[in-house]
């Protein structure tokens, strides 16, 4: 299966709350809406995708619990970028000033890139569309973004006004000055 995307504009154009609503009410679809107002609909993954995600979310909740600066996500978390778009990285971290900052309601999606954010490639991800959203997370604020392709045994390193950094088959990844200290092993994930 492959993600869907839907143009309804010529049917309605969804508010922040509509499209929450929609999210609220069909749980078991992945649903993001791109800054133009599409709707993209995301099968669930596979068990072997599923477990490398637990994996990596794990691992990032157990620095931040340690850490203390600052919040881990897991994929069910929404969040409401500066140019309109609604995404669901599979794990995102966020400083907690940042959070405290807002005052936002903890059952919407929050109003803010996330400072660090990883995609990891199911079978029904394309990865020109993942490389351009997380594009997309770093033209709205994200500081440090990856894309771990296990199919392929590459990492994309994403940072602010640099290029892609490539590494293939490395066997884990710092956090550098976003998330100092710390390091995801990628031994089950890659």
């Amino acid at each position: 299966m492959t993600a869907i995307t839907l143009n309804l504009h010529s049917v309605v154009d969804l508010t922040d709350e509509q499209f929450y609503q929609l999210c609220q009410t069909n749980p078991d679809l992945k649903l993001e809406r791109t800054a133009t107002g599409e709707i993209v609909m995301t099968p669930p993954t596979g068990w072997g995708t599923g477990k490398k995600n637990t994996q990596l979310t794990k691992q990032l909740a157990i620095w931040a619990d340690r850490n203390q600066t600052g919040v881990a996500f897991d994929a069910s978390t929404g969040f409401k970028l500066p140019n309109g778009a609604n995404r669901s990285p599979d794990a995102a971290w966020v400083k907690q000033e940042r959070i405290d900052t807002l005052n936002a309601d903890p059952d919407t999606f929050l109003p803010l890139a996330p400072d660090f954010v990883v995609e990891l490639m199911s079978a029904s991800d394309n990865i020109e569309t993942t490389q351009a959203k997380m594009q997309e997370y770093c033209d709205n604020g994200v500081r440090l973004g990856w894309l771990i392709d296990s199919k392929n045994q590459r990492v994309e390193i994403y940072r602010q006004g640099q290029p892609v950094e490539i590494l293939n088959s490395p066997v884990s990844l710092s956090g550098e000055d976003v998330l100092p200290g710390f390091v995801l092993d990628l031994q089950n994930i890659l």
